[in-house]
């Protein structure tokens, strides 16, 4: 059985995590974005991760998700619990991307959304009654949603880049 109303506020939760980093960096611009990884270099010579995953972003998603899952009634651990997950998805993302050779902020379809929205839908399941199904739906509608709306995001000045 599909849990919609639940399904769509882990979506909006899944959104608010993603995008709290983007709008932090918006609003900061370089004030506060030390890199997660330290600018360290993996033993292949590249990044980690790359700068552009920093402390402040982590720090954003996760404060913003917390307020949002306590507005909608689903309690702060919900919110941290997602944010976290979102951004060790979105890390693995970069971690993989930087293995792959691929430049920061490129754009790799699927890689770049299914890790940072499956991660948190998979073990949210372990506290609220979400189904598989519910879970390959809520990964379906997060990734084909970031794609139709990062140009739109993007002509708003909001993302940095098209996709």
């Amino acid at each position: 059985m599909v849990h919609f109303s639940l399904l769509l506020q882990l979506l909006v939760l899944l959104v608010v995590a993603n995008g709290a980093a983007v709008a932090a960096k918006k609003l900061f611009g370089d004030a506060l974005a030390y890199p997660v990884d330290a600018c360290a270099l993996f033993v292949d010579g590249q990044p980690v991760f790359g700068s552009s995953k920093t402390i402040r972003g982590i720090l954003s998603s996760v404060l913003a998700t917390a307020i949002c899952a306590i507005l909608m009634g689903l309690g702060w651990k919900v919110g941290v619990l997602v944010a976290t997950l979102a951004m060790a998805g979105d890390l693995f993302s970069s971690f993989v991307k930087r293995r792959l050779h691929r430049p920061p902020s490129s754009m790799a379809i699927g890689l770049d959304h299914i890790p940072e929205s499956l991660f948190p839908l998979l073990v949210i399941r372990s506290f609220l009654p979400l189904t598989i199904f519910d879970i390959v739906l809520g990964v379906t509608i997060f990734v084909f949603g970031a794609l139709i709306l990062s140009p739109l995001l993007f002509k708003l000045n909001l993302r940095d880049q098209p996709y």
